[in-house]
């Protein structure tokens, strides 16, 4: 028989360090997953942004 190739390295599970499953990749449990989706849905994930100005040149209003 041929040897079974990985296509991937074998990564920790990015919420609890364990190791990840097939199954639930790239966490090692559906828990896990969940906790990742409610991160996200939370806004845990969001990318800061600067205050620009506006397109005709002044600073942006305060309301």
């Amino acid at each position: 028989m041929a040897e079974v190739v990985q296509l991937r390295p074998k990564r920790p599970c990015p919420i609890c360090g364990k190791a990840s499953t097939q199954k639930f990749h790239p966490f090692c449990s559906s828990r896990c997953a969940q906790v990742d989706l409610h991160r996200w849905l939370g806004g845990a994930y969001a990318i800061p942004v600067a205050e620009t100005e506006d397109e005709d040149g002044g600073t942006p209003e305060e309301t």
